[in-house]
């Protein structure tokens, strides 16, 4: 049975973030969300994928054999993950302020990708670049992943 999802926990001017999904018995080395305490609330997410978020370091390939193989599939999983982590943080959609987009394949992905976000962001437009790389660290099928910064507004 998986935990129970922990209260956020205060690291020096930031707040530790997790969501549904959360087992303690998992041996991770990142936590989906970090936020930070000042005015405007800056709240860093951990790489987004198609994965499952949480998994055991050093990866178990059997973890991801469930995770879509297409770029469809995957762009659903991973921006259900960021939903995840921005209503974790007290964030919405609209405070998100930046994505880096990293692909394996930018051609094959890319249109797929931004397809998919646009529709997600309901005509809310955030900063981003996008970077070709080699393979994902996760597991070598991951077809994306997005690094992603919110702000929401002050407490």
């Amino acid at each position: 049975m998986p935990a129970t999802v922990p209260e956020p926990r205060r690291v020096g001017n930031a707040d530790v973030i997790h969501h549904d999904g959360f087992d303690d018995s998992i041996v991770s080395p990142f936590v989906p969300a970090i936020r930070a305490v000042s005015n405007a609330r800056l709240v860093f997410i951990s790489g987004v994928t198609g994965a499952p978020v949480y998994h055991d370091h050093p990866h178990v390939p059997a973890v991801f054999d469930a995770m879509p193989m297409d770029a469809a599939g995957q762009v659903r999983n991973a921006f259900a993950h960021l939903d995840l982590a921005l209503a974790a943080s007290g964030c919405t959609r609209s405070d998100v302020v930046n994505m880096i987009r990293f692909f394996t394949d930018v051609e094959a992905d890319q249109n797929v990708v931004n397809s998919y976000q646009s529709e997600w962001f309901e005509g809310h437009i955030s900063t981003s670049t996008t970077v070709e790389v080699t393979r994902m660290a996760t597991d070598p099928r991951l077809r994306f992943e997005f690094h992603v910064v919110a702000a929401a507004p002050g407490a």
